[in-house]
């Protein structure tokens, strides 16, 4: 059950409708029809109430949680920090790899936060150079923190492995060399885990502005500043992964699992229940690369709850070079053979309706009013799902009208990322295929510039865009290639609006 003081905070993409008694909203969306009492008590939720200690309640409350509709409000003050009871019951494991600088800066951020510098460190090397590994070892006996060495560099997951062996406290927190977490990371993440499902918790991970000081906001004390540590190349990477870093999941907190909003988390900084994590299997040290969003979706297989909290955040800096960032790229696509073998149907390029894939078809086809008409024929349908509404025919034109039109994003990306090599050998042949493929190319950049923080001229934003969807695309088939296997690359078009009721009642 969960505990009766949580405060909710609803998802923003949660709408009331009917005068309160519907809910529309979450990842993936649904309709949650509540009965009257139902919706007082989502009215006194919506408020800043506490969940409370009815059991019908809590129940309800699980639902939410568990459908994405609302997320637990994590704000302790910095005043309680000290007085946490589960700072003691932390351990911190750090993996590092020829980085003793990276790892310097770490633990001076850990050291600078009441709460972190409580709990016990474990650094793990994992087969640097003996240069690395004796200022390794000198930084981390400096800290007070415990070295453990691995002699061959055997990848973070199996890094992580062996600094979990030397843990004996109920949490773990991995925290990778070079990562700053922000003051108060633990007060913020720790509460989450009293909600006994909540197997891991993980925060916001950014790159930090240039010429921040460290020991404010994001990143702990001493440092030269990341954001120029490469040079010109650095800087402009380091400005667009302020807008468009694969570890960056965003402003809003979520419930992490394959094909909803925040299909995972990285383990840049991850806090986890050691039994949790024991239980399912701790990190594959055969994999490389995904192993943590492959830990991630075990978890979740398992029935455990792992959620986003980005109302703390920590500081990563980028790939210092071009060749490093389009390495990095290129391995995170190869993860996705791996994580399709073992997670079947957790991930596809494409993720859309088949109504909303013909209709874009159609008019890409050069066929527009076409489409039109295959997207006002699923519109239709939707209505008759809606039974129960006050407005259905209102509600099912906004949601499968709305789908429709945001289907061609996920459609440009696919086009772009995944798909690339097909798009590029249609438009080799074809006059309208090749205008496709520019406009895919060309538009969502262009849009995500425009409503982002545009540290960077469009011109290079967008080539930089393009070659981050290059990179991981060439990843994604050369893993297909290599495990033998097709379905990163086979879309989901599955069939909705379909033929059952599409309103919950809860």
């Amino acid at each position: 059950m969960l505990p009766a003081e949580m405060v909710l905070e609803f998802d923003a993409s949660v709408r009331r409708i009917d005068d309160g008694r519907v809910l529309v909203g979450g990842s993936p969306i649904r309709l949650l029809r509540l009965t009257e009492s139902g919706a007082r008590t989502i009215a006194r939720w919506t408020a800043g109430e506490p969940v409370g200690s009815s059991v019908g309640g809590r129940r309800l409350a699980r639902r939410l949680l568990d459908g994405g509709l609302a997320h637990p409000r994590s704000a302790p003050s910095v005043a309680s920090v000290a007085s946490d009871r589960r700072a003691g019951e932390v351990t911190v494991v750090i993996p590092v790899f020829g980085t003793p600088d990276g790892l310097a800066r770490t633990l001076a951020a850990l050291a600078a936060d009441a709460t972190a510098a409580a709990v016990a460190v474990v650094v793990v090397d994992d087969g640097s150079g003996p240069a690395d590994a004796a200022a390794i070892a000198e930084a981390g006996v400096a800290a007070g923190a415990r070295v453990v060495r691995l002699e061959v560099n055997s990848g973070p997951g199996a890094a992580r492995n062996r600094g979990l062996d030397e843990v004996t406290t109920a949490f773990v927190a991995f925290v990778d060399s070079q990562v700053e977490p922000s003051t108060g990371w633990l007060s913020t993440l720790l509460p989450h885990f009293d909600d006994p499902a909540v197997a891991a918790v993980a925060p916001r991970v950014v790159v930090p502005e240039a010429g921040a000081p460290r020991a404010a906001g994001i990143g702990g004390a001493g440092g030269a500043d990341v954001a120029g540590a490469g040079g010109p190349c650095g800087d402009v990477l380091a400005r667009f992964e302020r807008d468009r870093s694969p570890l960056d999941l965003g402003p809003d907190p979520a419930r992490v699992a394959s094909r909803t909003r925040v299909a995972y988390v990285p383990t840049t900084t991850l806090v986890g229940r050691v039994d949790a994590l024991t239980d399912v299997g701790v990190f594959d040290d055969r994999v490389r690369f995904g192993e943590d969003v492959d830990l991630v979706w075990r978890l979740v297989e398992a029935g455990w709850t792992v959620r986003y909290e980005p109302a703390v955040s920590v500081g990563h800096p980028p790939r210092p070079d071009m060749g490093a960032w389009l390495r990095q790229r290129f391995d995170y696509g190869q993860s996705a053979a791996v994580l399709a073998e073992r997670h079947p149907g957790a991930l596809a390029p494409l993720s859309i309706s088949m109504w909303s894939a013909s209709a874009w078809g159609l008019a890409v086809a050069g066929f527009p009013l076409t489409g039109v008409a295959v997207a006002a024929v699923a519109a239709a349908q939707l209505p008759r799902r809606l039974s129960g509404l006050e407005r259905p025919w209102a509600e099912g034109l906004r949601l499968a009208g709305g789908g429709t039109w945001a289907a061609w994003r996920p459609l440009s990306s696919a086009v772009t990322r995944t798909w690339w090599p097909v798009g590029l050998g249609a438009a080799l042949v074809s006059r309208r295929a090749r205008r496709a493929v520019l406009a895919a190319a060309l538009v969502p950049p262009l849009v995500d510039w425009w409503q982002g923080d545009r540290q960077l001229d469009p011109l290079r934003y967008t080539a930089l865009r393009l070659l981050d969807d290059l990179a991981y695309g060439a990843g994604v088939w050369a893993g297909c290639a290599r495990y033998g296997t097709i379905e990163p690359l086979v879309p989901d078009l599955h069939s909705w609006p379909g033929h059952t009721r599409a309103v919950e009642s809860g």
